[in-house]
């Protein structure tokens, strides 16, 4: 979970009990401008950050999370967010948002990431409870209906072999010519959205990334599913 530390942001109600059962890493960052060195800025802030940083590690913990932490301060904060989610191989990554309780937990199945890493996400962190899992597919025509049925049914497979009960699953699909705008009018339902990373596009560039896009319009907590790293090219380490 990236957060600013010395910018006043803090850990939206109900984030650290949505995070019990996971391993949580807490990755503290401020951005500094261009033209200031981020050792010069670690000498100024490192103890205030430090200080911050701690007190957000402790609300995991008290929820009964698995919590590290690091800092660190940076001219370019999503260069160095992607660069911590690859070393670390991090499963998933919050775009925070508040939550009283999780009863119902929408999860938008598409875009590139395998069902695994769904599946070890959503088994990890509602397996065993009590929480509604709607496996939620928007279509625009161009798929089969059996096609669309073996995807979530190889999700619904992998979740089950994951500790989420049969009870706890059922799957929505509906046909609409714009699966993003039908999955923020879904999420209305829904305490959580879980989706997977997708391929930036020219329109990422203009609109963001369509998981900061339903973050905005859903304004609960949404977790962005990432992508396994990239295969050490073989030539490269024969060498």
């Amino acid at each position: 979970m990236p957060i600013e530390v010395l910018e006043g942001e803090s850990i939206p109600e109900g984030v650290p009990a949505l995070l019990a059962a996971a391993h949580v890493l807490v990755l503290g960052y401020h951005e500094v401008p261009e033209q200031t060195a981020t050792e010069q800025a670690s000498e100024q802030y490192e103890g205030r950050a430090t200080e911050r940083l701690n007190e957000f590690a402790k609300m995991f913990e008290d929820a009964g999370a698995t919590v590290e932490t690091r800092l660190v301060f940076t001219h370019e904060r999503q260069q160095t967010i992607n660069r911590v989610i690859l070393e670390t191989d991090s499963r998933a990554v919050l775009v925070p948002g508040s939550v009283s309780a999780v009863e119902d937990v929408l999860v938008a199945v598409g875009g590139t990431v395998s069902l695994d890493r769904i599946a070890e996400v959503v088994g990890g962190l509602f397996g065993g409870g009590s929480a509604r899992i709607t496996l939620y597919h928007a279509t625009g025509g161009e798929e089969s209906n059996r096609s669309v049925s073996e995807l979530l049914d190889a999700l619904e497979d992998q979740l089950l072999e994951a500790g989420v009960g049969s009870h706890q699953i059922q799957t929505l699909v509906e046909q609409r010519d714009r699966p993003l705008a039908a999955i923020e009018s879904a999420a209305e339902d829904y305490d959580v959205v879980v989706m997977g990373e997708t391929d930036p596009s020219v329109a990422t560039f203009v609109f963001g990334m369509p998981h900061d896009q339903v973050a905005s319009q859903f304004l609960g907590p949404v977790l962005v599913v990432q992508r396994p790293p990239p295969e050490p090219d073989s030539d490269k380490t024969q060498r």
